[in-house]
């Protein structure tokens, strides 16, 4: 700039002097000089213009030199800001040019490279120099070679490299140049082999299928076939160990267009060893990308070896999951065990409620809820001590068996219960007091059978709470003695059902991989005017008993279809109604014609509707199969609710039209409240499978039940987790807002 400036201060001052050399020559000779003056006029104004010129174009110059600056800069700083390196040699000039990231690849200094050319060599994995000798061939060839290889870098980290580099011939063929890119790759590379890693060491088989050949199989799936290596497998046909309508059937589900990305499909069948034998398999297949082409990925395991599921079903029935106490088969057939062989002796049952325990479980939560009945648990299996068996029946309410006593014994032993509830119980930092009312009936002056019994006991039990509640009652006969408490519910209900008071509300049940609504199930609720809020399991039980459950179990079936028409018509199509029905029910003889009228005045169609049956049902096999059947027949869907707690009926299922099976919220709950960590719900989802039915969790409450049952297989779920049970106008706007996630 500064010579820039002079010449411009030269040229003015030349032309300066011109003119005045011009003017004076013209005062001293004006003849001879006027056309010399103009003449030279004329050339000052040449070189004025020229001067003009110059530094226009010397200006715009400079702006381009100043662009092109800012870009080389801005070049500079995105390598410098990327894990790139950029390696140029001219060999003719022999003239080497490196980028800075170099620096952050390799950990040396840029000087150390320009020193040593060779540098970026002798720092490689000793392991991995053979990769030289594969890229020095290739670039002889002329061809562009990308390799793979660690270094060390001075502070002893090993760092995987990318190199691709492309070599320059001239028109005689003579290597005259050579540039490189270079990239750290380092965590591409430890996720590829920490993949790796877990798939081998996968105890699940795990292969990946493109166009019908094996192109990838782990050790475990290797050892499952019998293969002593993966040689013997991969390359083959898939059909050379699963039949071929297999084969298809997983290609055209997994591979078939319209699918959700990654939605994974569940299969079971049989896999033909390398030896000729046949083993079961449960398979899971989704669609990958693998090496850059749609193929099928397959992770699966061995179920032949399944031991003892039903023995172990049948163990877990009959005890509690969450106080590990026996429950209500385990008692019942201990109590009749006992009226058996001890006849002539005499036997006390003790029926136990808990006072407030709802308001806790209300506001405070299951968790802290279960807590409080699992110390309730331990508190009376101390009280009872080593005279009767303790069990819980459900719920908050516990059955105790005392063998061979009296009524003075049977009175010690309620004493002994009030005593370990006068004091509270400590959960979570918080004192909870818990009370119990007992109700007491004498084998055999209150009953002869357990039926009589508990039912006798129970109505004691309510007689307790009229009088106050933390006491005990022995049972009486005497019309006096009839629960005041029961009298008036079972008053209450019958007006319920005629004032109106009676709701139903509705739980969404949703697909557990895909999160779409496929079923809705009606729960009724009841509010009543002066007492609030009564639970089902208070009144279930009472409508059971009375024969309130038929009236009433009709009005729900036809409110739950009316609402189920109102949702079809509004265009949710694709999911039923689920309504619970009980034994009494079944026993309606006019129950199959009533269903069929209903269905047909509702103008609904029977598969939008689904019953749900309790395993208590096949305690008469021969007339639930021909009802079921029945309503099969008509098109209505048929599951087993609380699917896992009456065993006795297990074996008969596969021989029933069932649709579907609920495995119950104490099970649920095992898989995160129980030291077998859901062992329990496994199996059940296994026999489930096994027996072809659809299995539904219900009472899901936490991300890692869903986890677990996810994992397992199970298909279908409700509870808290996803929504709590709705009104029927809360549910259409949850409907209409996850219209896309239902299954339409």
């Amino acid at each position: 700039m500064l010579i820039k400036g002079n010449l411009y201060r030269f040229l003015l001052i030349l032309i300066f002097c011109l003119l005045v050399t011009l003017e004076a020559a013209d005062l001293l000779l004006p003849n001879f000089f006027h056309s010399i003056k103009i003449t030279g006029y004329v050339t000052i104004g040449i070189y004025m213009a020229a001067i003009f010129t110059l530094f226009l174009l010397t200006k715009e110059f400079d702006q381009k030199a100043k662009e092109l600056q800012k870009n080389q800069q801005k070049m500079k700083n995105i390598f410098d800001s990327l894990d790139v390196a950029i390696w140029s040699h001219d060999l003719k000039n022999d003239t080497l040019l490196i980028t800075p990231g170099i620096e952050k690849l390799y950990g040396y200094k840029l000087e150390n490279f320009y020193e040593n050319s060779y540098l970026w060599k002798e720092v490689i994995y000793p392991e991995d120099l053979h990769v030289l000798e594969e890229r020095e061939k290739k670039i002889a060839n002329g061809e562009n070679v990308t390799s793979q290889y660690r270094i060390i870098r001075p502070d002893g980290e090993v760092r995987w490299i990318q190199d691709s580099g492309i070599p320059t011939f001239d028109s005689k063929g003579e290597f005259v140049d050579f540039s490189s890119v270079l990239f750290d790759i380092t965590d591409r590379k430890e996720s590829e082999g920490l993949y790796q890693s877990l798939v081998e060491m996968s105890p699940d088989i795990i292969a990946v299928v493109y166009n019908g050949k094996i192109e990838y199989i782990n050790e475990a799936g290797c050892k499952v076939i019998g293969a002593e290596c993966q040689e013997q497998v991969v390359g083959q046909s898939a059909k050379n160990f699963v039949p071929a309508q297999i084969t298809d059937l997983i290609k055209n589900k997994v591979s078939s267009t319209g699918k959700v990305e990654n939605e994974r499909y569940n299969f079971e069948f049989q896999v033909r060893r390398i030896d000729g034998e046949y083993i079961d398999v449960e398979m899971a297949a989704r669609s990958i990308l693998y090496e850059g082409r749609f193929a099928i990925q397959v992770v699966g395991r061995d179920i032949t070896q399944r031991k003892k599921s039903e023995q172990t079903i049948k163990f877990m029935a009959y005890y509690d999951t969450l106080t590990g106490l026996p429950n209500r088969n385990q008692f019942r057939n201990h109590l009749n065990d006992v009226l058996q062989h001890q006849q002539n002796k005499m036997h006390a049952v003790i029926f136990l409620d808990l006072d407030r325990f709802k308001i806790i479980n209300d506001t405070k939560g299951h968790t802290v809820g279960d807590r409080i009945l699992q110390k309730v648990a331990g508190r009376l299996e101390k009280a009872v001590q080593n005279e009767g068996l303790v069990s819980r029946q459900g719920g908050d309410e516990f059955i105790i068996v005392l063998e061979d006593v009296d009524k003075e014994n049977a009175s010690q032993v309620a004493k002994r219960i009030l005593n370990e509830f006068s004091h509270p119980f400590d959960v979570n930092n918080e004192e909870f007091y818990v009370t119990p009312s007992i109700g007491i009936s004498i084998y055999p002056t209150d009953g002869k059978n357990e039926e009589t019994l508990i039912k006798n006991a129970d109505t004691a039990m309510y007689q307790a709470k009229d009088r106050g509640k933390n006491t005990y009652q022995f049972y009486s006969n005497n019309l006096d003695g009839i629960s005041t408490w029961k009298m008036k519910l079972e008053n209450w209900l019958r007006r319920a059902m005629e004032q109106n008071q009676m709701t139903l509300h509705y739980q969404p049940q949703f697909h557990l991989v895909t999160g779409k609504i496929v079923g809705v199930e009606a729960l009724i609720r009841w509010n009543h005017p002066e007492y609030g809020d009564i639970a089902p399991s208070e009144f279930i039980p009472l409508a059971e008993e009375t024969g309130l459950i038929v009236p009433l179990g009709k009005w729900i079936l036809r409110v739950a279809c009316e609402q189920r028409k109102t949702w079809k018509d509004a265009g949710f199509n694709d999911f039923p109604i689920a309504v619970n029905v009980s034994v009494r029910q079944f026993q309606d003889e006019h129950f199959i014609q009533f269903i069929s009228d209903m269905l047909e005045d509702v103008d609904l169609e029977a598969n939008y509707l689904e019953l749900e049956i309790t395993e208590s049902l096949m305690q008469n096999l021969e007339n639930s199969t021909i009802i079921l059947n029945q309503l099969k027949s008509l098109g209505v869907l048929l599951s087993v609710d609380d699917f896992g707690t009456g065993y006795s009926s297990l074996s008969y299922l596969k021989h029933l039209p069932i649709d579907k099976i609920k495995i119950d919220k104490t099970f649920v709950d095992d898989i995160t409240n129980h030291s077998n960590q859901g062992m329990m719900v496994k199996t059940i989802i296994d026999m489930g499978v096994n027996l072809k039915f659809t299995v539904i969790a219900e009472g899901i409450e936490t991300e890692e039940q869903v986890t677990f049952l996810t994992r397992n297989a199970c298909q279908i779920g409700q509870g808290y987790y996803y929504s709590k049970p709705l009104s029927a106008e809360k549910l259409e706007k949850f409907l209409f807002e996850n219209k896309g996630q239902t299954q339409f």
